[in-house]
Order: structure tokens, then C-alpha cells, then sequence
């Protein structure tokens, strides 16, 4: 199973909603090439809304317990990923957990950004 990470707040809740979808775009991208695949941001997104924080400390433990039943971390590497304090740390995680890293390209997806360069991170294996 993939673990696709991908950067998620910003205090402009329209950059948050636009990474929420770009996430969603990427994981069925990914599903229509027969991968099984878990989305933290889709996940946690609507059940957020219930009165639970949005912020990493609260999240941590729950994408700790998913990454342990993942085989592979995908990073969307959406601009602003390698600032993302949420993705460092599932970058962090995975590593420590020896699964391997690598980095989507969302225009792969058919997702349109600005073009941020990806570079190879924390324990990276490479790029899809």
C-alpha cells in the first residue's frame, strides 16, 4: 500500500482546498494504474471539520500508525512540499521505518503548479 504525502496547510484556506483536490487527483491517478493507495489529507480533511485540529501534532500519531502499514511513502511534491512541516516528518517517519521514498511529479497527474523543481530528500529513492 502507498502512503501518498503531499503538503497541506496554508493560512489561505483556497490554497488549502486546491491541495486537497490536487492529493485526491493524484490518488486516483495512481488507483486507475491498479496501485492501492491511502491519502492522509483526504482522510483527515472532512473529518477535521468536526471540531478536531488541523495541525501536525495532533495528526502525527494517526500517519505514524499508516505509514507503519504502508510499504512505500509517496511525496506529491506540489510546490511547497520541502517546507512542509507535516511532509518532512512523514519523510522522517518513513525512513526510520525503512520504506522507500519517492517523489510524483503532479503534472504526471495532470495537475497544473508552478513548476517547482523536485529534489531528492530525506532517504529518498527517487522519482515515480
Amino acid at each position: 500500500m502507498i502512503y501518498l504525502g503531499s503538503p497541506f496547510s496554508d493560512p489561505k484556506p483556497s490554497v488549502r482546498r486546491w491541495r486537497y483536490e490536487a492529493a485526491c487527483k493524484a490518488a486516483a491517478y495512481l488507483i486507475r494504474q491498479g496501485k492501492i493507495v491511502f491519502v492522509p489529507i483526504a482522510h483527515s480533511f472532512g473529518i477535521a471539520r468536526y471540531g478536531l485540529p488541523g495541525d501536525w501534532s495532533f495528526w502525527e500519531k494517526f500517519d505514524r500508525e499508516f505509514l507503519q502499514r504502508c510499504d512505500r511513502l509517496i511525496v506529491l511534491a506540489l510546490p511547497g512540499w520541502h517546507m512542509s512541516k507535516g511532509v518532512l516528518a512523514e519523510m522522517r517517519i518513513a525512513a526510520d521505518l525503512f520504506l522507500p521514498i519517492q517523489f510524483m511529479d503532479p503534472e504526471d497527474a495532470g495537475i497544473k503548479t508552478k513548476r517547482t523543481p523536485i529534489h531528492a530528500g530525506i532517504g529518498a529513492e527517487g522519482r515515480l
